[in-house]
């Protein structure tokens, strides 16, 4: 039961925000995920002949073994830091049960695009985005795509997590700001 209230608190915090507008998962929002996307494409981030790493252990929300890379991308001619983390499940599951068969064990990609100035000063214009491994927007238990100002306003959610890094980014000393 206390495991239901917390998804359904999540659910709920997830699609409510401070100013209750939805701030996250509309469609230009997903239009430009899926730019995103194609870029992190052309780097080898994503789709066909990835960029493989040696998975390490994660924590929830993101899973129980991890890829991390850092790059630089260009969406609609903007240079920004980007931030693509391979989340792989299922619990239990092993850095060598990755390495044997990684597609098997891709639960989710997690992305975190720095945008241009005036985005979300608020929370240093990143852009938040999450996919199912073939590319798609995964979406919230509320049915909202989880692209854009995820979760902004909320208690829980990207936005709420990662501000407890003071600049966002838990490993900042890999960025070019």
């Amino acid at each position: 039961m206390r495991y239901l209230w917390k998804a359904t608190a999540l659910a709920l915090g997830l699609a409510a925000t401070t100013s209750g507008a939805q701030e996250f998962g509309t469609d230009a929002d997903a239009e430009y995920a899926a730019q995103l996307w194609e870029v992190m494409e052309d780097l080898n981030l994503a789709g066909e002949n990835i960029i493989r790493s040696f998975p390490y252990d994660g924590i929830t929300p993101h899973g129980m073994m991890l890829e991390t890379f850092y790059a630089t991308g260009i969406v609609n001619g903007h240079v920004g830091d980007l931030i693509v983390k391979r989340n792989f499940g299922p619990e239990g599951v092993t850095g060598d049960d990755v390495l044997a068969d990684p597609d098997k064990h891709l639960a989710a990609v997690t992305v975190m695009f720095r945008r241009e100035d005036g985005y979300d000063a608020d929370n240093e214009n990143w852009f938040w985005v999450k996919y199912l491994p073939d590319g798609s927007l995964d979406k919230n238990p509320a049915g909202m795509q989880l692209a854009g100002r995820v979760a902004k306003g909320a208690d829980q959610g990207c936005i709420a997590c990662h501000s407890g890094a003071g600049d966002y980014v838990f490993t900042s000393d890999h960025l070019s700001r």
